[in-house]
């Protein structure tokens, strides 16, 4: 790579002009690009080789369905069990409603972003030209960090759920769908849209059954024939005392504490973004995800967390009686005590495909992004390898390596340990969020300075800058207080406070510490390349898909 695209990312950000030509040719088709051959400058640049060698296999319907079922999952279908005995049934509904309003400011954050700069990575890529190469650096890190943790508590929970069936070692199961999963992500990424796109109509089959099943329970429909009704909202009521703290505060903190618990379920909502340098069409799919994926994913939650809370009541013991398989489900728990069979061995076999789905998820983001930390220069550039698909195969073994910390939990601290691999992602996820907002507000009044009319973006997101400055602030809020039991009298734990908090220090040692070594600094507003960014993407123009015809107008979910 030439010296220019080797220097590093603080000169780059010093160099107004320097930016301006380095953004020529990113997000370009390369039949677009001008007498490339006769310029030096172009030679083997970053954004060119992966405009080259990654292919755009995810169609509009893997990438609807992937923002909409991949919020979906073991947060819906298990940890609702526990939200709701620490919230009761309005409770965890006003938490569940309130997170998602908040999700929908980052959606549509990085949305506006990525339908202008659509680089495999999303908003790392977006850090390096619009806030500062150590942002990018820092949260770039951060991520694959966060996602890689994933993966081996994603196989453990795998591993815990088919022990409803059969108690052969975890280590059997972590070896086998780890390895499935490693496989699956060497090969096309449409064989992933696929795979992901199955998933989410199983996850979505799945809802639309437990709900169906719920109203039956409420109305008296079941095998026994007894009506439920509004009873458990009245005994033992709305709110829980949460940690048995008597009065209007402890209802209050229990619903404080769903709203962190509501955060990691919807904590995969962003990530359409991530794979936009091999999604078709990313300037009229990613918008259309964004705009679409939000009230569908209210519909589904609301209304499922309202059932949740008609169906079980929230001091049944059940709820916390178990800690990995369908046993801690509300919807297991409600049909056993209406008497209906079969229904938690199905439950069971929809959230085992949900893990794993999950952890596929993950390691496309992460591994995504490490190619995309590749390219920009912050990770050895030997990860920019990809193989005969267009898939950086370097990455995915890298990332894939991080399972092995799932025979961790083999011995007798299983629990403790799935517990913090649980609580590291869910604090990665708010310190994702936060940063998501941050570039955005940086794009946001970098237009502003240069006289550029978000009229002239292939999208522009409505709400803002209002919407990123309350996804900001409340984020920020989230992140500080969501290890708050640890500060209550009698419930002090060293591995929950680590847990909750240590994703603050090191996402400042990172940034800090990339910072003043390569002594980066921020891009000013009126350096930022995105006239250039603009440029691009007029002289590109994508073709607008084709208008539904016949029955595909009844489609509502990818159509």
């Amino acid at each position: 790579m030439n010296k220019d695209v080797q220097s590093h990312a603080g000169t780059r950000a010093m160099d107004p002009q320097h930016r301006e030509d380095d953004i020529g040719i990113a997000g370009a088709p390369i039949s677009t690009i001008v007498d490339q051959d006769d310029d030096p400058k172009f030679q083997d640049h970053a954004a060119l080789a992966e405009l080259s060698q990654s292919r755009r296999g995810l169609k509009q319907r893997h990438i609807q369905m992937i923002a909409l079922a991949g919020t979906i999952g073991t947060g819906l279908f298990l940890a609702t069990g526990v939200a709701l005995s620490r919230g009761g049934p309005l409770g965890i509904l006003i938490a569940y409603s309130v997170v998602g309003l908040l999700m929908c400011c980052v959606v549509i954050s990085v949305a506006e972003l990525s339908a202008l700069v659509p680089l495999s990575g999303g908003i790392i890529r977006h850090a390096e030209w619009f806030v500062d190469p150590a942002l990018s650096f820092a949260q770039g890190w951060n991520s694959v960090y966060a996602n890689a943790i994933l993966l081996p508590a994603e196989m453990v929970a795998c591993a815990v759920i088919i022990d409803f069936w059969s108690h052969i070692n975890h280590a059997v199961w972590i070896t086998s769908l780890g390895g499935l999963l490693i496989f699956s992500n060497m090969l096309l990424i449409s064989v992933y849209g696929e795979m992901e796109f199955v998933f989410a109509i199983l996850k979505i089959a799945l809802i639309v059954g437990v709900n169906i099943m719920s109203i039956c329970i409420t109305s008296g429909a079941g095998p026994t024939g007894q009506s439920i009704g509004f009873r458990y909202w009245h005994t033992p009521g709305p709110f829980v005392q949460y940690l048995d703290i008597d009065g209007a505060w402890g209802r209050f903190l229990g619903f404080w504490r769903v709203m962190v618990s509501a955060a990691y379920a919807f904590s995969n909502v962003e990530n359409i973004s991530v794979p936009a340098a091999e999604t078709q069409s990313p300037r009229y799919n990613i918008p259309k995800a964004a705009k679409r994926v939000f009230w569908r994913i209210a519909i589904f939650y609301v209304i499922t967390i309202f059932c949740i809370g008609l169906i079980v009541a929230s001091n049944d013991e059940a709820l916390t009686a178990h800690s990995g398989d369908a046993g801690a489900s509300p919807f297991a728990i409600a049909a056993k005590n209406a008497g209906i069979k079969y229904v938690p061995s199905i439950i069971n076999a929809v959230v085992v495909t949900s893990a794993w789905s999950a952890a596929n998820s993950a390691m496309l983001v992460a591994t995504r992004t490490l190619y995309g930390l590749a390219l920009e220069g912050h990770a050895p550039k030997l990860l920019t390898r990809t193989n005969r698909f267009g898939i950086p195969w370097l990455s995915v073994a890298v990332v894939g390596s991080a399972m092995g910390l799932g025979y961790m939990t083999l011995s007798s601290a299983a629990s403790i340990v799935f517990d913090w691999l649980q609580n590291l992602v869910s604090a990665g996820s708010f310190v994702h969020w936060i940063n998501i907002e941050i570039v955005y507000l940086r794009f946001f009044y970098g237009c502003k300075k240069q006289n550029i009319s978000r009229d002239e973006l292939p999208w522009k997101g409505p709400f803002q800058p209002y919407a990123a400055w309350i996804g900001l602030l409340s984020f920020s809020l989230l992140l500080l207080t969501g290890g708050f039991t640890v500060f209550i009298k009698g419930h002090w734990s060293p591995q929950s406070f680590v847990s909750s908090y240590f994703n603050i220090p090191l996402i400042l040692t990172l940034y800090f510490g990339y910072k003043f070594g390569r002594k980066t600094r921020l891009v000013a507003l009126d350096e930022m390349p995105i006239r250039g960014f603009i440029d691009i993407a007029n002289a590109n123009p994508e073709d607008p898909p084709l208008p539904a015809r016949g029955w595909r107008k009844l489609n509502i979910l990818w159509g």
